[in-house]
């Protein structure tokens, strides 16, 4: 019998999201090339769709290898107009395992256009702590002020400081409230020693540095989202 290719995109889509290794096996096999196709909504790769937020679906990881073994390209562009690769969606929702398993099957770290930049960018940009320690640990470069800062890469902060002749105290201030949106105690202390304003706020944030440092990052923020549609108090 032969199957719609429709019918068997959905399949997939709803295979990948349920962690079905079974099926997402069988689909493969049936039909050659389907992992390098355009399946999931919006013209989405499968890769795009297994990294897709909030992330952490039932086997990620292990899909993820069922498709590169496929022949999926982990370096795949989005659609319509996104040029975010697999890589930079699991980046954004701080999927570590998902991301390890794409960087373990050849996927670009330092990969441009995501909504913020590099795939470091994004876990940095959006409070991704355990993909940006794992990027950086694999190799990521780590080229701006204000990513050193989040990460508390007190070397590498100073560098960059010592680079120029004197520091934009705009990027300073940038770097310190990055600092304490990554919890970076003595980071932001040697920030606000150098001129960084206590009270301001970058321009991509309405919050304060205070009201940064005590909010959830993004893996906390997933889990608390899912622990309330699972009917917790609170």
């Amino acid at each position: 019998m032969t199957v719609d290719g429709g019918e068997v995109d959905g399949e997939l889509v709803g295979a990948i999201r349920t962690g079905d290794l079974g099926t997402v096996r069988r689909l493969l096999a049936e039909r050659p090339g389907l992992a390098g196709e355009r399946v999931g909504p919006g013209g989405r790769t499968p890769l795009h769709v297994v990294t897709d937020w909030p992330g952490y679906f039932p086997n990620g990881p292990a899909v993820v290898r069922l498709l590169l073994a496929a022949g999926a390209d982990p370096d795949a562009r989005g659609a319509g107009g996104s040029e975010e690769t697999p890589l930079h969606w699991a980046a954004s929702s701080d999927d570590v395992d998902v991301a390890e398993a794409l960087v373990d099957g050849g996927a670009d770290i330092e990969a441009g256009g995501g909504s913020i930049g590099t795939p470091l960018a994004n876990a940095v940009g959006y409070g991704c702590w355990h993909v940006a320690r794992m990027l950086v640990a694999r190799g990521a470069r780590v080229e701006t002020l204000w990513q050193a800062a989040a990460l508390g890469l007190s070397r590498r902060v100073e560098e960059l400081m010592a680079a120029v002749p004197a520091p934009d105290p705009v990027l300073v201030t940038e770097a310190f409230w990055q600092a304490c949106h990554g919890g970076q105690l003595r980071m932001a202390a040697y920030l606000l020693e150098h001129g960084a304003d206590v009270d301001a706020r970058p321009g991509y944030s309405a919050s304060s540095a205070v009201e940064v440092a005590g909010g959830p990052d993004t893996r906390r923020g997933v889990l608390v989202s899912w622990l309330r549609e699972h009917g917790a108090p609170g």
